[in-house]
């Protein structure tokens, strides 16, 4: 499906070997808390009197994933690390240490880094952005004239700025600076960052929030957005394997888990770069973001010595709107509540998460662009083996509809705004393409209504050529697109 939904919800490979790096060996019972995860793997939505349950080597080959990190935090410590499969295909094993894009799970890492500022005195939560920008100044607006855009506002993605997200650059393009980004000037592949929207009324996710929220940074303090990083944030909380460089030197690109699409093959010249860096431009490891939500964790609960205040970590977990605090999302389940980010880039997923009160919680990064598909099932995996409250799978029926009756649905469908999705016929069933070249079985629970067990997504029929697409919290109509005519 070529779309713009929330990233959420969109957020052929040798056997998986699990590689330990050199970690001391583990107790009989964390063993088997891997061993039940691994063989454990849960769908987003299970079909009742149906078994669910898959290992972590099925999924890898079935979703095209050559390769997987997990780190699993128990108690506010992380309990085990684990690599499987390998960075590429007739390469090297993942291990612990093999580092991965994090894609927006940079957002968090930036988020912290912009708030050591404003504890130092640099920056303003609350000040006009344009007030410190010197290199690049953010266009007026009718929607900033009397509502200025402020930090607070850009981390927490309710600035109104434009471009969701950001495509990166193949190796051996120019890549354009960061004022080039912001202006949608050559050679940058995005459009402008505009405020097209009042100022603080809503949440709407904005990569190119971040990017100015970067040049504010750099801006103010004169270092470059990887030195900045490094030093309030990375070396404090003991990140030894993460850098924001983009690109890579030769020697480091050599030692990461290269990108691949959604049919397993090689993004072609490897990684792509991020100048975006904010947004999407954080290499690293499960292990070292383990080590940064647990910091923030403990500062938040009060804790000193950690790369933020107690004060700063607790703003930065405060919800502003639709649960979305200052770099990450928080959500409530049962007595305690759980923060985190999901990650997208091109060939890289992956999600991070972790309850406040338990202390506990997973960070999963793969290399391919089914991986967050894959992500979501090992940390229900996890939440089920370790008696979290949530994520679990959500329970549904199957009823019985005959497949000519389910016929009449086949075709494209358009959602304003957002894309478009295929509906096709796979002998007895249908199946929709809702991530692009992913074909999913479509299950219905009525006769005019259809789920997927691979994410939280119902398609329901007013007639055979509009509808609704309900994921999540989220809903779009949609309507049948018209076919050319024949000639």
């Amino acid at each position: 499906m070529r779309t713009t939904w929330p990233m959420a919800l969109l957020i052929a490979c040798a056997p998986p070997g699990s590689v330990n790096a050199g970690t001391p060996p583990d107790s009989r019972d964390v063993q088997k808390h891997i061993d039940a995860v691994i063989s454990g793997l849960l769908p987003a939505v299970e079909i009742d009197g149906q078994s669910s349950r898959s290992t972590l080597a099925d999924r890898m080959k079935a979703l095209n994933v050559p390769g997987v990190s997990i780190a699993v935090i128990n108690d506010g410590e992380i309990e085990w690390t684990r690599g499987f499969g390998v960075t590429k295909l007739g390469g090297a094993p993942v291990t612990p240490d093999t580092p991965f894009q994090a894609a927006s799970i940079s957002k968090p890492i930036a988020a912290a880094t912009a708030l050591r500022l404003v504890e130092e005195g640099k920056l303003s939560l609350d000040a006009d952005v344009n007030a410190t920008l010197k290199t690049w100044k953010l266009p007026p607006s009718a929607f900033t004239a009397t509502t200025p855009v402020t930090l607070r506002a850009l981390l927490s993605h309710t600035a109104g700025t434009t471009v969701h997200g950001f495509p990166g650059y193949a190796a051996g393009t120019p890549l354009p600076t960061v004022p080039q980004i912001l202006n949608g000037a050559a050679p940058a592949n995005t459009k402008p960052v505009v405020v097209d929207q009042a100022v603080g009324a809503k949440f709407r996710y904005s990569g190119g929030g971040y990017t100015i929220a970067q040049q504010l940074m750099t801006d103010a303090t004169g270092q470059s957005f990887p030195a900045l990083v490094r030093e309030k944030v990375l070396v404090p909380a003991g990140m030894t394997r993460s850098t924001e460089d983009q690109p890579l030197d030769a020697a480091r690109l050599a030692t990461v888990a290269w990108p691949y699409d959604s049919k397993g093959h090689e993004i072609p010249g490897g990684p792509h770069t991020y100048p975006e860096m904010a947004a999407a431009g954080l290499w690293t490891t499960p292990t070292d973001l383990a080590r940064f939500a647990i910091d923030l964790r403990e500062a938040a609960l009060g804790k000193a010595g950690h790369a933020l205040t107690p004060q700063s970590a607790s703003l930065m977990l405060t919800p502003v709107k639709d649960g979305y605090g200052l770099g990450v999302g928080t959500r409530s389940a049962g007595n305690d509540t759980s923060f985190g980010h999901g990650g997208s880039n091109e060939g890289y997923k992956a999600v991070m998460t972790l309850y406040r009160g338990s202390g506990d919680g997973v960070v999963v990064m793969t290399n391919g662009d089914q991986g967050g598909q894959l992500g979501e099932e090992i940390v229900r995996a996890v939440a089920a083996e370790y008696g979290w409250p949530d994520p679990h799978p959500i329970k549904r029926t199957v009823a019985a509809v005959e497949i000519g009756q389910q016929a009449r649905f086949i075709g494209t469908f358009v959602i304003p705004g957002a894309g478009d999705f295929k509906v096709r016929r796979d002998g007895d069933r249908l199946t929709a393409e809702i991530q692009d070249g992913v074909w999913s079985p479509l299950f219905p629970d009525s006769p005019t209504s259809f789920f997927v067990t691979d994410r939280d997504l119902r398609i329901t029929f007013a007639d055979a050529d509009h509808g609704t697409v309900v994921a999540g919290g989220w809903k779009g109509e949609f309507t049948r697109k018209s076919e050319p005519a024949a000639p």
